[in-house]
């Protein structure tokens, strides 16, 4: 499957598995996307799922990064089998 196109202004941010470090000078909206992304893979990584795809994105290239009103937790795309994983989880947490 080819990838899929992006607008030239996406910014993607690793995940942490993959990222050294969060830059030292993020603003607040994408500082905030981060943390949710990394509150996320961790809960998701205690249920025995990984999305590998996670990444964060704003509407501006990198060297505006600083001006972002908001930004995007990225969720990409998984296997049936994630997905069906993640949809167990979620019922189970529902239900229980």
């Amino acid at each position: 499957m080819p990838p899929t196109p992006r607008h030239p202004d996406h910014v993607t941010t690793p995940h942490p598995a993959t990222a050294q470090h969060h830059p030292p000078t993020t603003a607040p909206k994408i500082q905030e996307a981060l943390d949710a992304r990394d509150a996320l893979a961790n809960a998701l990584s205690q249920a025995g799922i990984q999305l590998p795809a996670m990444d964060i994105r704003t509407p501006w290239a990198d060297d505006r990064k600083a001006e972002a009103r908001y930004a995007l937790v990225h969720l990409g795309v998984c296997s049936a089998p994630v997905a069906l994983m993640l949809a167990d989880v979620i019922t189970k947490g529902i239900v229980g």
